[in-house]
């Protein structure tokens, strides 16, 4: 079995970049400057500290751009690791870092509100484990800023993962767990 991090590397290249869900990803992970972190937090008090220890961790650290918190024991169930998302968010907030940094969050059972757990389109959240992706707000408007159409990125990867269809994600996300 191969470690969360290579899975989790495995993703990124071969569903996220691959398929450009997030055209701000590739250079980060051609320089190298996104910290993989493998947290075994099972309650959510230890996870939301792990999240706010990423958040100060990438502050003292310039170099890293971006973080990925990999839950690799918790939050296998979609509706705790929300509860996990809400929370992260919230202290993020409380502990001065709003504006700062934000939270995407990426689970194996992500379910967009409002859409059938089948909708293919679920995918673009869908990752070997659960996710907390820590980003750098000043590096994420620059980014945005540059890119021709950003605010039109969220649909052109719903239209992409309904096209291929639900049994081409599940397999794709399959073999990066492999």
């Amino acid at each position: 079995m191969i470690s969360a991090t290579q899975q989790t590397k495995n993703w990124l290249e071969n569903v996220i970049i691959k398929f450009n869900f997030c055209p701000f990803a590739k250079k980060e992970f051609v320089n190298n400057t996104i910290l993989y972190q493998e947290i075994d937090a099972t309650n959510i008090e230890d996870a939301v500290v792990a999240t706010i220890d990423g958040c100060a961790f990438l502050n003292e650290n310039p170099d890293i751009e971006t973080s990925l918190l990999i839950f690799t024991e918790g939050f296998t169930e979609f509706e705790e690791f929300l509860d996990l998302v809400e929370l992260s968010n919230a202290l993020l907030s409380a502990s001065g870092y709003e504006g700062t940094f934000q939270i995407a969050n990426f689970h194996p059972d992500y379910i967009f509100a409002d859409s059938d757990e089948n909708d293919a389109a679920n995918y673009t959240n869908r990752a070997p484990f659960p996710t907390l992706h820590l980003i750098r707000e000043a590096s994420m408007e620059k980014a945005v800023a540059l890119h021709p159409n950003a605010e039109a990125i969220p649909d052109t990867n719903i239209d992409l993962a309904r096209q291929k269809g639900l049994l081409f994600w599940r397999q794709l996300l399959t073999k990066c767990q492999q």
